[in-house]
C-alpha cells in the first residue's frame, strides 16, 4: 500500500475547512460543521483543546479528522476492576491518575467518526492521521492516544490499524437507540416486550393521575428559558455518576442557535413552572436525545423521566423521524422504553510500552457489565439487549 499521498494539517478552527468538504465528508443523519463550530464557540476550552485533522491526498483536501485533547481525570472514567490496578501502578508512576490524552472524535458526542470522500483509500487516510497524532501526540506531551467511541462499522478498518500501528481495543459504554417501524404510538408500544410495555404505561398513567403537564417544543429560546434549561440541567449533571465533560451556559446558548436544535419543555400546568427539559437535534431521519434536565425537588412519584421520554417519542413520530438516538446513561430507564444497546469501541495506544501493555491487558477482560453496575444488572435480567 502506497501510504506517501496522505497526509494531514492541523488546523485549531473547524472554520479553517471549506464548508464543501464539511458539507461532503459530514452529513446527516451525523453532526456537521454547525456542531464543531459550536465546541469552538462555547467556551470549554478550560477542559478541552480543539483541533481538526485535515487529511490531504495529493496535496488536495479529500477528510476531516475532529480531535481534541483533555487532562483525563481516569479515576473518574475507569472501570472498577482497572481502579485496582491503576491504583497500585499510580505508587510507581503518579501521572497515571491524570493522563492528558488525544482524542480522535468529540467530548460530547456518543459516537465519533472520520469523514472522508468517497473515492479515498479509508485505510491509508486513517494510517496517515494515526501518524499524524503518534507526532502531534509527542509535540504536545498526550502519552495517550484514544479512537474515542466509534461504531461497529468502523470495526474492520480499526482493527486493521491496530494491528498496524500497536493499538489495543478497549470496549466503550453503549450507545442506546429505539427504531420505529411506523409513525404509529401503538406500534412503538407493541414492538416492546409485553412487561415492559405494562409497566411503561402504568408510570404514565400513574404520573398523569398526580400532575397535569404540558409540553412545549421549543428552537431558539429566549434568556429567561434558557437560564431555567440551564437550572435544570446542572441539576442533572450534579447527580450523574459518570462526568466526562462540564458543560457551561454558553454551551446551551451556542447550541440553541442552529437550526437543527428543539428543546423538549415540560410545565407544570398550575404554576406554569419548567420542570423538565431535553435537548434534541434533528439529523434527517433520526432524533438525537442529547442532554435532559429535571427538577428533582418534584416528588419521585411524577415519574418525570417517563413523561419527557413520551413527549420524544410524540415529537419524534409527529415529525416521519425512524429512530431516537439517547446516548450512553440512564441504561435502566432506556431499557425500560424500548431502546436497544448499540456497541462503541475505543482503540488505544500509550507510549510507554509498559503501561500500553498493562492498559491492554486490562481492557481485553472489560466488558459492559463492569463498566456499569446498572447495566450489569439488565444485561443479566434481560439477556439479548445488543443491537
Amino acid at each position: 500500500m502506497n501510504l506517501v499521498p496522505y497526509e494531514v494539517e492541523f488546523l485549531k478552527r473547524s472554520t479553517q475547512i471549506p464548508n464543501g468538504l464539511w458539507d461532503t465528508c459530514f452529513h446527516v443523519p451525523g453532526e456537521g460543521r454547525w456542531w464543531y463550530e459550536a465546541l469552538d464557540q462555547s467556551g470549554i476550552d478550560d477542559q478541552f483543546t480543539f483541533f481538526y485533522g485535515l487529511i490531504k491526498h495529493l496535496g488536495c483536501p479529500v477528510g476531516i479528522a475532529p480531535i481534541f485533547t483533555m487532562d483525563v481525570p481516569v479515576e473518574q472514567v475507569a472501570p472498577h476492576e482497572f481502579l485496582r490496578l491503576l491504583r497500585l501502578v499510580g505508587k510507581i508512576v503518579p501521572s497515571v491518575f491524570y493522563q492528558r490524552t488525544l482524542f480522535v472524535g468529540s467530548p460530547v458526542l456518543d459516537e465519533s467518526r472520520v469523514g472522508l470522500i468517497s473515492h479515498v483509500n479509508r485505510r491509508a487516510a486513517l494510517l496517515a492521521v494515526q501518524v499524524a497524532l503518534e507526532k502531534k501526540a509527542a509535540e504536545i506531551r498526550a502519552p495517550l492516544i484514544v479512537w474515542k467511541d466509534f461504531p461497529e462499522s468502523s470495526s474492520a478498518d480499526l482493527n486493521w490499524l491496530a494491528q498496524q500501528r500497536r493499538l489495543f481495543r478497549v470496549i466503550s459504554f453503549p450507545n442506546t437507540m429505539v427504531e420505529f417501524a411506523s409513525h404509529r404510538k401503538e406500534d412503538y408500544f407493541a414492538a416492546m416486550k409485553g412487561s415492559r410495555r405494562r409497566k411503561l404505561k402504568t408510570k404514565l398513567r400513574r404520573s398523569r393521575e398526580l400532575v397535569a403537564l404540558s409540553v412545549e417544543i421549543i428552537q431558539r429560546p429566549d434568556t429567561k428559558t434558557l437560564d431555567d434549561i440551564f437550572g435544570l440541567f446542572w441539576q442533572t449533571y450534579e447527580k450523574s455518576v459518570t462526568k466526562f465533560e462540564r458543560l457551561n451556559r454558553k454551551f446551551f446558548e451556542v447550541v440553541a442557535e442552529k437550526q437543527a436544535t428543539h428543546f423538549i419543555v415540560l410545565r407544570e400546568e398550575v404554576t406554569r413552572e419548567m420542570i423538565a427539559f431535553m435537548l434534541c437535534f434533528d439529523m434527517g431521519e433520526r432524533m438525537i436525545n442529547m442532554f435532559i434536565g429535571i427538577d428533582y425537588k418534584r416528588p419521585k412519584e411524577w415519574m418525570l423521566f417517563f413523561r419527557l421520554w413520551e413527549a420524544a417519542v410524540d415529537l419524534a413520530l409527529s415529525r416521519g423521524f425512524t429512530a431516537i438516538v439517547s446516548g450512553r446513561s440512564a441504561y435502566e430507564a432506556k431499557i425500560e422504553t424500548g431502546h436497544k444497546l448499540v456497541p462503541l469501541n475505543n482503540y488505544c495506544r500509550h507510549s510507554n510500552i509498559l503501561l500500553h501493555t498493562i492498559y491492554g491487558i486490562v481492557a481485553q477482560r472489560i466488558d459492559w457489565a463492569s463498566l456499569d453496575e446498572a447495566l450489569a444488572r439488565f444485561l443479566k435480567a434481560h439477556p439479548g439487549c445488543t443491537s
